[in-house]
């Protein structure tokens, strides 16, 4: 799966202080879903997380899925489990709340999960190397709970949506 994999790193490539240096892709991928566009004359940017998550139903769903990539790139980076666990933490804040009508909408503007966990994995990782299954197994079992968690959101947005029906036909 090439959105799995990570980059080979150009043997000019300095790793910052205290971190590693990560994958072009995985640097494109948390800025397109992050911080792709810019509001002119601000600072404050805004990416397809934001854009995508608009969409009732499916744009947290989809944007989601899109960044649990960054949590199977930091196996193969072997950040430590706990700091994984920390980066499915900030993902589940993100669909949790970006799944909040309104609320959450103006969330997704200001809370930029992709670019922390970039930023986790990047002072983290300890350098690209062979995963052992363990790894994958963790890292598989939280994305089940988080697929889990958008799975029982949905449900429970039919349920308040078939109520809501009931309610005003009666």
């Amino acid at each position: 799966m090439p959105w799995l994999a990570c980059a080979v790193m150009s043997q000019n490539s300095a790793a910052p202080r205290g971190g590693i240096v990560v994958s072009k892709n995985l640097e494109t991928l948390a800025h397109a879903l992050d911080g792709l566009f810019r509001i002119p004359g601000t600072n404050w940017r805004f990416g397809l997380d934001a854009l995508v998550g608009l969409i009732p139903g499916v744009g947290d769903a989809a944007t989601s899925l899109a960044s649990y990539s960054i949590l199977f790139a930091a196996v193969r980076y072997r950040v430590p489990k706990i700091v994984i666990l920390r980066m499915a933490v900030n993902l589940a804040i993100d669909y949790a709340v970006g799944a909040i009508p309104v609320v959450g909408d103006a969330f997704d503007f200001v809370w930029k999960a992709n670019r922390k966990n970039l930023e986790l994995l990047k002072a983290r990782g300890q350098g690209l190397h062979a995963a052992t299954r363990g790894d994958y197994v963790f890292v598989i079992a939280v994305v089940v709970a988080l697929i889990a968690l958008l799975v029982a959101s949905a449900a429970v947005a039919v349920l308040l949506a078939a109520w809501a029906w009931r309610a005003l036909s009666s």
